[in-house]
């Protein structure tokens, strides 16, 4: 049996990037370039909250104007990276619909925290500051990785060995504590806090589902509790709920008969839900490959093997109709 292909992430070549990616990464380097020709540009094209008004098109374009040469080429490399792993999975509109509604809101909310923080401090840095950064969108794509593939082990400095569905919570535990020991914390930490929890929403509550009308992933796995270590769940669980009253309300009752399957009582039966009826099947799935390629590699009699793979196939067959 041949070995699973590896995840750009984890490994391959450096080859096969997608031409939304690639056009979109040379959208970051010309506003790069024309951010060190023209430097006066980038008070119009990043955000300052002192001047969004009149010039509201730079809650759109601040997401998108790299301001560092090292910050530029870190941002093309994730771009490409992560815009191989997931628009095949999404496709491309709506890989690009991800990439303009993390971004948007990312910036609408730093905007209002920035006037927030001015009014509270009365400090003018909060409103001229220029502040923009792809960084929003490569948190969002961390959550992403979480939703699709949240227990791949990555390699971190070479020895260090984590799971993709921690990968968000440690860049926000890692950039926070980077923005109390500096003073420019809001040129950056506002987009990747924003940045994480907008694709969260997204993901969880709107993203949608073309192989039926569901909408969103309101699987346990992709819970808003999961990004915090266990022991904070009666803090974080009270926040979650007030999400799922504020977006799943109208949802559920729109999409009762469509999404959730078979409803009982004002709810999904057990099991009926289709994301959790697709997860099973993969696990299921997993399972089985795991066994019968540890059969065949202890090099069982054939009518063994030919036992397990009719087995195989049967447990296939049930798991489709759960």
């Amino acid at each position: 049996m041949s070995a699973p292909a590896a995840s750009p992430l984890v490994g391959g070549a450096l080859t096969g990037f997608t031409r939304l990616s690639k056009g979109l990464a040379a959208v970051l380097v010309t506003g790069f370039i024309v951010s060190q020709l023209f430097p006066p540009a980038v008070d119009y094209l990043a955000l300052v909250p002192g001047k969004t008004i009149p010039f509201g098109w730079n809650i759109l374009t601040a997401g998108y104007l790299e301001s560092t040469f090292l910050g530029l080429i870190v941002t093309i490399i994730g771009l490409l990276l992560f815009g191989k792993l997931l628009e095949p999975i999404w496709g491309s509109k709506e890989f690009l619909k991800f990439i303009v509604f993390v971004n948007l809101f990312t910036s609408l909310s730093t905007f209002v925290l920035a006037i927030l923080l001015y009014y509270i401090t009365r400090g003018d840095n909060y409103l001229y500051v220029p502040i923009s950064g792809f960084n929003g969108v490569l948190a969002g794509f961390l959550v992403a990785v979480k939703q699709i593939m949240p227990d791949q082990e990555l390699t971190a400095f070479f020895f260090l060995k984590l799971k993709a569905k921690w990968l968000p919570s440690i860049l926000v535990t890692f950039s926070s504590i980077i923005g109390f020991l500096t003073s420019d914390t809001i040129l950056y930490l506002p987009f990747i806090i924003f940045g994480t929890y907008v694709s969260w929403l997204y993901l969880r509550y709107f993203q949608a589902k073309p192989e039926n009308s569901f909408k969103g992933d309101p699987s346990d796995e992709f819970s808003f509790s999961t990004f915090f270590p266990d022991f904070l769940g009666p803090v974080i669980n009270p926040v979650a709920i007030i999400c799922e009253k504020t977006f799943c309300g109208r949802r559920g009752q729109n999409e009762d008969n469509e999404g959730h399957g078979y409803i009982l009582g004002g709810g999904p039966l057990p099991g009926s839900d289709p994301v959790e009826a697709s997860r099973r099947r993969e696990r299921g799935a997993r399972a089985l490959e795991e066994r019968l390629t540890a059969a065949s590699a202890s090099g069982g009699e054939s009518n063994t093997l030919k036992v397990t793979k009719v087995g195989h196939s049967e447990n296939l067959a049930s798991l489709e109709n759960v």
